[in-house]
């Protein structure tokens, strides 16, 4: 659980949760934003900018007999077998607005291995974060341009732009128009004159499935695809350069122009069948599809955007993305082959627009 106000951004981590003890697998994972009675929080007010679930290995103090002053001290983060760079997208699970309105279910017998002991080194644990960013749109005046993290829209501190490190490590550029940057936490997005509310303590609720792991159980893959990858060769190596997010430029008021496209070559060193398939993009969003390398398409994910006030039915934001169940084995993807990730936005100035496949292979059928 977390504090927030109107117009603050709050990008919070939140180490050790509970998560299925022992060696399980895990069917499925959603999560969604509640306040502090659980009842669900429509987008408009606390717009769920993103959250993540990701694996770490932190060393066990009690067996060393050690208390450091950091518990994290040590800490080895697994990321999931997507191609982007160890740091960027290492999450298993983990979606956005669309949270609500988006399967994760993986059908039987396939599940994600969670918790094998053998996998675990020696003098360790395994254990789960959660990261989340929650923007409070409540009387602001641009509430889907502080959704967008645009920055001309937030509080910034003077000296933002010579202290903020982008993606590179390098001082952020004051060409950057918006984004996760602009959204770090406890900023304020700018409100309307002597508007005024209550702070409130939110909290990201989540449910997971599983079963116990047997032999009945298939193991899947998970793979995080970026369409902003910029794949390139450093002799043998390739070598991804994955943005995470990017910006559509203006399109100068024309009622008529074409979708922004953001398109990434990536070549998938090991392959499988493609059990299930989603995505996580924002609102603008027209569809996201993974192509083969023969051009073929694996699948599209589709939004769904809401018509309503209700949480889940937020009006003018997207509240599902489709997800893909191929029958087994009518997809496979080779060792080494090359996919296309073609994503397609509504024509006009966006900020902070995301778009990651999610894919998840086995390399057996039942």
């Amino acid at each position: 659980m977390f504090e927030i106000g109107p117009g603050k951004v709050a990008a919070k981590t939140f180490f050790d949760v509970e998560f299925p003890k022992g060696h399980v697998g895990i069917k499925s994972f959603d999560a969604e934003l509640v306040d502090e009675e659980g009842n669900s929080v429509p987008l408009y007010e606390a717009y769920l900018h993103h959250w993540f679930a990701i694996k770490y290995h932190a060393k066990d103090w009690n067996m060393l007999k050690i208390v450091p002053k950091n518990p994290l001290e040590g800490a080895i983060y697994i990321r999931n077998e997507g191609t982007c760079n160890s740091y960027i997208l290492p999450a298993y699970w983990g979606l956005g607005g669309e949270s609500r309105g988006t399967k994760s279910n993986i059908p039987d017998p396939y599940a994600v291995e969670q918790g094998n002991p053998s996998y675990v080194p020696i003098g360790y644990e395994e254990k789960w974060l959660l990261n989340l960013m929650v923007i409070d749109t409540r009387g602001t005046k641009h509430r889907k341009h502080c959704t967008e993290c645009r920055c001309n829209r937030f509080n910034l501190p003077k000296n933002f732009y010579n202290v903020t490190l982008g993606i590179d490590g390098k001082p952020l550029s004051s060409n950057y128009k918006g984004g996760i940057f602009c959204c770090q936490d406890n900023l304020q997005c700018k409100l309307k004159k002597d508007f005024e509310a209550p702070t409130r303590k939110l909290a990201l609720r989540y449910k997971i499935t599983w079963v116990d792991w047997s032999q009945q159980q298939i193991p899947v893959r998970f793979y995080i695809l970026d369409s902003t990858d910029r794949v390139r060769k450093n002799g043998s190596q390739i070598i991804h350069d994955c943005q995470s997010e990017f910006t559509i430029p203006p399109n100068n008021g024309k009622k008529h122009s074409h979708p922004h496209i953001e398109k990434a070559n990536i070549p998938i060193e090991k392959g499988g069948y493609l059990i299930y398939g989603t995505s996580h993009m924002h609102t603008g969003v027209i569809n996201a599809t993974l192509y083969g390398q023969d051009g073929r398409i694996l699948y599209t994910s589709k939004p769904t955007y809401g018509d309503g006030k209700e949480p889940g039915n937020e009006k003018g934001y997207v509240v599902g993305m489709s997800g893909s169940y191929p029958k087994p084995g009518s997809i496979k993807i080779k060792d080494g082959e090359t996919l296309t990730v073609e994503t397609r936005y509504k024509s006009g100035f966006l900020t902070g627009a995301m778009g990651h496949m999610y894919i998840y292979l086995a390399d057996r059928l039942a």
